[in-house]
């Protein structure tokens, strides 16, 4: 009875360290923030699978929106609810992009990076409009230099 309950002591460990070494990283969704107006903060996020991204709706009026064509193969489209804080399991390796959607032309954009960018091509195409464009060219460069 001792040596089964020591094994499945050990079983449960091995599954869970997993989960035990994963992180929560804090994105603040704001009206005004380091880099101006309608921001994510911060907009460019390096994390690992099985690490979350909390969204934190600090200000009314946004959300966090996957960007059609910046997500890596086999990972689901996402949209949160309105002023709603949001969790986002990151299990992929990729690029992951992220707009607000009623401000998302007002460059309300993040990029999160997992692992080995897979879709970093597919990603970079993506054609954006509005102020989301210089924006992404501003974290694309960040992106760059963390490489």
């Amino acid at each position: 009875m001792r040596r089964k309950l020591m094994t499945a002591t050990l079983l449960m460990a091995g599954l869970t360290a997993g989960v035990a070494n994963a992180a929560e990283i804090e994105v603040q969704m704001l009206n005004k923030g380091d880099k101006g107006g309608m921001v994510f903060q911060p907009d460019f996020v390096v994390a690992e699978p099985g690490d979350s991204i909390k969204f934190v709706s600090v200000d009314k009026g946004h959300n966090a929106e996957s960007i059609e064509g910046m997500l890596p193969d086999g990972v689901e489209s996402f949209k949160s609810g309105m002023s709603k804080d949001f969790v986002l399991t990151v299990e992929k390796d990729g690029l992951y992009g992220i707009k607000c959607t009623p401000h998302y032309g007002m460059g309300m954009v993040a990029l999160i990076t997992v692992g080995e960018p897979a879709n970093e091509d597919a990603a970079m195409a993506v054609k954006q409009k509005g102020k989301a464009k210089s924006r992404f060219e501003e974290i694309f460069a960040e992106y760059e230099a963390a490489k």
